[in-house]
């Protein structure tokens, strides 16, 4: 057998935080083997990010030793540097370069000689299909194109083993497929290992092994089949028709032995504690039945992990009054920006109480829709009504009623947690005893409680999301604009999440999100599926899935037909 590229052993990273030292790395033990790609996946802060940045020679451990290609990376870090790739999680291209520019500096910066360039750019430019845009500034390209130049970047030299911290975060399906062939073609073609992070079970899924992380700690390594093996027999698809997925989902959630509910489809996927059929003769279940399903690697996941806390907390909004009328009305919305349309004429409607998905490829318009429904971009064209206020009219008014989460995240980083929710309730006019009892209501609901004075910017990424939540969520709004609020959380916290947008749902808030989490769509009682900046589909899941795969399509997956549609678009 090969021997591993990397060896881990009794390997521990802490760090001091203000007031608190937090253990990064205890301890821990692994290999990682050769010729193979090795999934690293844990919750936030596991110590994904820190392992790889030891690895790369870019920390020093406090115990322990960690070979690269069988060299010490602390006393030999340039040898090991010299023969590794490694690509961040913010990767750093330079966007007032060209795509070409910033091959060229990389290959100067990793001393690249001049008569190897040209066949390496051309074999880059052809694997990652950016041969056609090599004179495109970088900060002009799409989020998935731009995850490609920075991969193409780590690569101008060939190294022998690839380091790569969530690639695929941010980016659409049809991309996050391109960049998975990439890394399979550097494996198979040129015998590359790689260690890669992800978000994406379904991802970790492909892995020839996966490596688990949780509070610093290895919790599993093996086979991705082998972290689902000890489930058989323990899941189970239940339906019931005339009834949302995901309400099904939040009754069967409640019952007695179920550790684990998703929306899947028009079903709901269960993961039950013992291997029984989950009880289903509750009044408002009745008409459900259940079918036994095989395991997948997302319930070893779950099943490791569903001690670490999460879910522990219920949101609890107060119930909103429903006003007849749509709370967003669209009608040929269009904006542009000089000579370039980023969205054309494009119409919906989205109810109180309703959940709707924005879904669309890097670059389609969904942020650019966003931004104008927030009155945070002037309108080129169409009418939009929000909460039954013109929004071209009184787009002040308008503000007053929606609460928005950005894309990134936008709050005060070198403000404490107290910080930022103290300015954001008086930046939304809350003033004395109902400012005090909205800020009771984040750190209880939101469990920010034990991070109130710690700076918001050296936050683990799902407490981040939490505190962007409740920032939106202070002026009680009638409406929440979510833009990719999941992107790069783990599993854990993205089902934490969406029971807290089911209970806003529930209390008659209108909710819009965009999402590139296919999965996440599912949780969608409407969804609107743009490209280029028009419209494609519109309807609910399964009526999206019949148009895009036809009548066989209403059980296959939302990723299926998202990527069906927008092939079917770009052929057009």
């Amino acid at each position: 057998m090969s021997k591993p590229v990397m060896e881990v052993e009794a390997l521990s990273k802490s760090f001091r935080l203000p007031g608190r030292t937090v253990r990064a790395l205890q301890d821990i033990n692994l290999q990682v083997a050769a010729g193979v790609v090795t999934g690293l996946i844990g919750p936030d802060g596991a110590g994904k990010t820190t392992l790889m940045r030891l690895a790369a020679g870019l920390l020093l451990p406090d115990n322990g030793t960690i070979r690269v290609l069988g060299q010490d990376v602390a006393s030999e870090s340039l040898a090991v540097q010299s023969q590794i790739g490694y690509m961040p999680q913010r990767f750093g291209l330079y966007e007032d370069l060209s795509v070409q520019e910033n091959l060229d500096l990389y290959a100067d910066l990793q001393n690249v000689p001049p008569a190897n360039r040209r066949e390496r750019y051309d074999e880059l430019l052809n694997m990652t299909g950016l041969g056609k845009f090599t004179r495109r500034l970088a900060g002009q390209l799409s989020g998935g194109m731009k995850q490609k130049l920075g991969l193409a970047c780590t690569l101008v030299r060939s190294p022998r083993l690839l380091l790569l911290d969530e690639p695929t975060v941010g980016v659409d399906p049809l991309s996050r497929r391109e960049l998975w062939s990439i890394v399979y073609r550097l494996v198979e073609q040129e015998g590359m290992s790689v260690l890669l992070s992800t978000a994406y079970l379904d991802e970790a899924e492909r892995c020839a092994e996966v490596i688990l992380l949780h509070q610093g700690e290895v919790v599993g390594h093996d086979r991705p089949a082998a972290f689902s093996e000890p489930l058989r027999g323990r899941s189970v698809r239940v339906r019931q028709a005339d009834i949302l997925p995901r309400r099904l989902q939040a009754r069967l959630a409640k019952l007695p032995d179920v550790f684990d509910a998703t929306v899947q489809g028009q079903a709901v996927r269960l993961v039950m504690q013992h291997a029984e059929p989950p009880k289903l003769d509750a009044d408002d279940l009745s008409g459900a039945y259940c079918e036994a399903v095989s395991p997948r690697f997302e319930d070893g996941f779950i099943d490791l992990l569903r001690d670490s806390g999460s879910l522990q907390r219920v949101l609890r909004p107060v119930p909103h009054e429903v006003t007849p009328g749509d709370a967003i009305s669209v009608s040929g919305l269009t904006r542009r920006f000089g000579d370039f349309v980023a969205v054309r004429d494009v119409s919906f409607a989205v109810a109180a109480g309703e959940v709707f998905g924005l879904l669309g490829a890097n670059g389609a318009g969904k942020t650019t829709t966003l931004r104008m429904l927030c009155g945070l971009l002037p309108v080129s064209g169409g009418e939009v009504s929000v909460a039954g206020v013109d929004l071209r009219r009184a787009p002040a008014a308008a503000r007053a009623r929606i609460g928005y989460m950005s894309q990134k995240f936008s709050l005060y980083g070198n403000l404490t947690v107290q910080q930022n929710l103290e300015f954001f309730s008086r930046a939304y006019g809350l003033r004395g005893a109902r400012r005090r009892e909205r800020m009771a209501w984040a750190l209880d609901d939101l469990d920010l409680e034990g991070f109130v004075g710690a700076a918001s910017g050296d936050l683990p990424l799902g407490y981040k999301q939490r505190l962007a939540l409740a920032c939106a969520l202070m002026h009680e709004p009638d409406i929440l604009f979510l833009d990719e609020p999941t992107s790069g959380v783990d599993p854990l916290a993205r089902r934490e999440f969406w029971s807290h947008i089911n209970a806003l749902a529930d209390a008659g808030v209108a909710v819009l999100v965009t999402t590139h989490f296919m999965e996440e769509a599912e949780y969608c009682d409407r969804l609107a599926i743009m490209a280029e900046g028009e419209l494609l589909a519109l309807g609910t899941p399964a009526e999206v899935k019949v148009r895009s795969l036809g009548s066989a399509g209403s059980d296959a997956s939302m990723e299926a037909a998202f990527i069906a549609l927008i092939e079917d678009g770009e052929a057009a």
